[in-house]
């Protein structure tokens, strides 16, 4: 009953915010899929994990975070979540009009670095463009507070959410590394990228609808 309660209640949910997060093919995601290409699958698997590795660490620092404010918005619960939600919708959109408005574009991704060219250089480097992504905390932060990840959650339950966000993350990068040339030319082009991105603002909606459902 336990492990159905987690699964449900935060690993889940974890799993659908970490592909919400991942699944847009941005600058960094045709950089990862050149630099496999440029190099080898195992240098790319190691950027993968930079990137997974991030997005976990932001997840973790929300979900703490959202532990540490439980006790001082419990009186304020419900406007908080109509707050999450907002900001939620806002990234959304944000999400779908960049996306629309860079249809046709050439992705601004720089070629790799041969600086990166090796596992653990490859890991470091995209683990540091990662963190510098401010919108990841927020998103997390607003999901955790009025989700089930959030202050009033155990600690189980917050390890749960995190792991399926990096598990989500990582998942979907490794897709990228292994791809690489191959289906990364159709997910980095300028349809992939208006798909992918299309369908982040949909889920990314849908969870902030889900928090005041």
């Amino acid at each position: 009953m336990v492990g159905s309660e987690l699964l449900n209640d935060a690993f889940l949910p974890g799993l659908w915010a970490g592909y919400a997060l991942a699944v847009p093919v941005g600058a960094l995601a045709v950089l990862l899929v050149s630099l496999t290409a440029r190099t080898s699958l195992r240098v790319g698997a190691s950027a993968a994990l930079g990137v997974a590795t991030a997005d976990g660490l932001y997840a973790a620092l929300a979900v703490l975070g959202g532990a540490a404010l439980s006790r001082a918005v419990q009186p304020v619960t419900g406007p908080l979540r109509w707050a999450a939600a907002a900001i939620l919708l806002s990234l959304a959109v944000r999400t779908a009009l960049a996306t629309v408005r860079e249809r046709g574009r050439a992705p601004d991704a720089v070629a790799p670095s041969p600086v990166m060219a090796r596992p653990h250089r490859a890991y470091l480097g995209f683990l540091g463009l990662t963190l510098l992504n401010p919108w990841t905390i927020v998103y997390f932060s607003a999901l955790v507070l009025a989700g089930p990840g959030g202050g009033g959650a155990n600690g189980a339950s917050r390890a749960a959410f995190v792991a399926a966000v990096v598990a989500a993350s990582a998942s979907w990068q490794l897709l990228l590394a292994t791809s690489g040339a191959v289906l990364g030319r159709a997910l980095t082009g300028p349809r992939g990228r208006l798909i992918t991105g299309l369908v982040s603002s949909v889920v990314i909606g849908a969870l902030a609808v889900a928090l005041v459902a």
